[in-house]
């Protein structure tokens, strides 16, 4: 999270007074991400995220907001938009679109144990279930299409070895999503971004996860990958760890097993997500916007994993 728009305590305590939240007691800045602005606040009445967002339209956001409210009403652990007067869940401040949900209890998990695998998996195929009569569609606004996209305009910032790597994996990715046994994967909504740092723990217990605002319309395995490729890695290599992959995937399997496509594509769908986050990273760095509070993330460590995928691809 990052602070792209300043937000006094006066601005903020009139806002969360109009939303009947309480008055307004503390307000800090957050800094774990890029994407939008946020500030931890705290009133008399309880602890909420105030959310100003910096690249999705107000024509955007419904899908997002309403995709809380859906989850958490099918008895996921998600933030709860706060709605005005009239049920309203999408707001305006300082003319830009935001929200505020509640703040979830408990912290990451930065160090996942075999059983925090298992609380993710579980959670994340309760979540790709609970999705399934999610009314509003919309993509995954981060996927083949913004790669293909993107990749020519990171390509002058590369490495030649970068460069033949980042083409050479764009290029497998097209061909795979034109292959048959890719368009009848499962498909649903997605979180996209279900990263260590997105997720809640207490005294063990999963308490919930957070940040949809990558979330779309994409195949299950896709959102799948991209937890092994964080929750069940070594940080330091991108190596899978076997036993924290294997807690991850009985658990997700204990809910909605795989289809002999999902468990033959699953090496490619792996490549997959680490050339989407090692993509985005290097646009990050690259390409940056200014921020009053901004921590970037380090493209390489996504390099290391999309190698390790091609070098010791995980088979079930």
């Amino acid at each position: 999270m990052a602070v792209y728009t300043e937000v006094s305590f006066d601005e903020a305590a009139a806002f969360l007074n109009a939303l009947n939240l309480g008055q307004l007691q503390n307000i800090k800045g957050a800094a774990g991400g890029i994407e939008n602005t946020n500030y931890f606040v705290d009133t008399d009445q309880g602890q909420y995220v105030l959310t100003l967002f910096e690249r999705l339209s107000f024509e955007q956001l419904p899908f997002y907001l309403h995709l809380m409210q859906h989850l958490a009403a099918h008895g996921i652990p998600v933030p709860d938009p706060a709605g005005d007067t009239k049920g309203n869940i999408l707001h305006e401040l300082k003319g830009k679109p935001a929200s505020v949900v509640s703040k979830l209890r408990g912290h990451s998990e930065l160090a996942p144990t075999a059983a925090h695998c298992t609380g993710v998996g579980e959670a994340l195929a309760r979540m790709h279930l609970a999705g399934l009569d999610y009314p509003r569609r919309q993509p995954n606004l981060r996927g083949l299409e913004w790669w293909n996209e993107t990749v020519p305009v990171v390509l002058p910032h590369l490495t030649p070895e970068q460069s033949s790597l980042i083409l050479g994996e764009l290029a497998y990715q097209n061909h795979v999503a034109a292959s048959s046994a890719c368009r009848s994967l499962p498909q649903g909504v997605v979180h996209a971004d279900l990263f260590r740092d997105n997720v809640m723990f207490e005294d063990g217990k999963l308490t919930g996860f957070f940040d949809f605002y990558f979330a779309g319309c994409d195949t299950f395995l896709f959102d799948i990958a991209v937890c092994l490729n964080d929750w069940c890695i070594d940080l330091a290599t991108g190596a899978k760890d076997d036993e924290r992959s294997a807690a991850f995937l009985a658990a997700y399997q204990a809910v909605r097993p795989l289809t002999a496509q999902e468990r033959q594509l699953l090496p490619a769908m792996q490549r997959a997500g680490a050339l989407r986050f090692w993509l985005s990273r290097l646009w990050d760095l690259h390409l940056p916007r200014e921020a009053a509070v901004l921590k970037a993330h380090d493209p390489s460590h996504f390099e290391r994993v999309l190698r390790e995928r091609l070098a010791r691809p995980y088979l079930l």
